[in-house]
């Protein structure tokens, strides 16, 4: 049997760990540095047809259905003056009980805690140290040494891991941009509505079928070096009011006094893909790769990277990396061209822009080039 440490309880390692808890073939254990894990309300997150495959194949399929969501469409509006300018119907890359679905965060990551026994997870755990001698010997914050025969690790952008793992320091590049995120309640349209603004976008989408709404911005932003090593910045209300008051003025939908539990934060990308030349350790989620959020594949890429890894160490292959990067970078590209063409500021490019969307949404032979390429295997 072999033994698997998974380093970091998001989405990623999560479902790694539920891939594992099916197969009678290994033993893991799940270190986490936090605490507590977090798993009440929260923001949310979109899921693409392949991911929900996946997912379904460990019971996803079997949640209740008043806490996901399913819809059809991507709706396209200009932010300035709320009106519409196209749609994608991305319902024609749904098949059998594999659909595009949203949900908050917290429903899928008590999803995949429930099938995880609470002796395997251990917390208030980091990872100091990592020695090869025949096993991966790893020492713990709680001054454990323990052998493994895989180290899995998937503790985000920031991974400090990461940083023991490769022996130099790698940090993540700030994409110059923020996120501003919040909970809306009984917005009238069901479907995804994307609005477009001059150096900003945001997303309104339902979270369940209880009418509760995920509200994301994102807006490029400039801050210095002392604000993004400020420990307080996340809880600078000043600063906080000041951007959302900002955005308020840039749309006609009306969103003050709306918007509930808004917090914002600074956007971090991967610069590189960072791989170890130990081929027993790997990096899964963010750790592995960070893309830019206006692709809205994040939580969906943590879950097809683990199912990779999964069966790459099921099967005993070696091509892990080979085989993610292509997608990786295709993830990628699509991201920085989305950011880029929902953020243009002049009004003559804007309106091209426009003119061209209302073309290419009614174009199967992109779509399915662009999406379905992504969406589906």
């Amino acid at each position: 049997m072999k033994k698997i440490a998974i380093i970091g309880a998001g989405i990623s390692g999560m479902y790694f760990a539920n891939l594992l808890q099916k197969s009678s073939d290994f033993d893991f254990t799940i270190f986490e540095k936090r605490s507590l894990l977090y798993m009440k309300n929260g923001y949310g997150i979109q899921l693409s047809v392949n991911s929900i495959k996946l997912l379904n194949q460990i019971g996803f399929n079997k949640i209740d259905k008043k806490e996901i969501f399913n819809p059809n469409k991507v709706i396209f509006f200009n932010a300035k003056n709320n009106q519409k300018i196209c749609d994608i119907d991305i319902s024609r890359f749904n098949y059998e009980d594999n659909q595009y679905t949203t949900l908050k965060r917290s429903t899928l990551l008590n999803f995949l805690l429930n099938n995880i026994p609470k002796e395997k997870i251990k917390l208030n755990t980091e990872l100091k140290n990592l020695t090869y001698d025949n096993k991966l010997k790893l020492s713990f914050s709680s001054n454990v040494t323990e052998d493994f025969d895989y180290l899995i690790i998937s503790d985000g952008v920031f991974s400090k891991s990461k940083t023991i793992i490769l022996n130099k320091n790698i940090k993540p590049k700030y994409f110059k941009s923020i996120a501003l995120r919040g909970n809306l309640r009984n917005y009238p349209n069901e479907d995804i509505s994307l609005y477009l603004g001059s150096k900003f976008h945001f997303v309104i989408y339902p979270v369940n079928k209880s009418d509760e709404f995920n509200f994301i911005a994102i807006i490029r932003k400039h801050l210095t070096n002392h604000q993004l090593s400020d420990e307080n910045l996340y809880n600078d209300k000043n600063l906080l009011k000041s951007i959302t008051q900002e955005l308020y003025k840039k749309t006609t939908l009306e969103l003050e006094g709306k918007l509930e539990n808004i917090k914002f934060f600074p956007l971090y990308i991967s610069e590189k893909l960072e791989i170890s030349d130990n081929k027993n350790v790997f990096f899964i989620g963010d750790a592995l790769f960070a893309t830019p959020p206006s692709f809205a594949q994040g939580a969906s890429q943590s879950i097809e990277t683990a199912k990779e890894l999964f069966d790459q160490i099921e099967n005993n292959k070696n091509d892990f990396y080979e085989k993610i990067i292509k997608r990786l970078n295709s993830v990628s590209w699509r991201s920085k061209l989305n950011y880029f063409s929902f953020h243009l500021s002049n009004p003559i490019v804007s309106s091209f822009r426009n003119s061209i969307l209302k073309i290419l949404v009614k174009n199967n032979k992109f779509l399915d080039s662009y999406l379905g390429n992504i969406y589906r295997d």
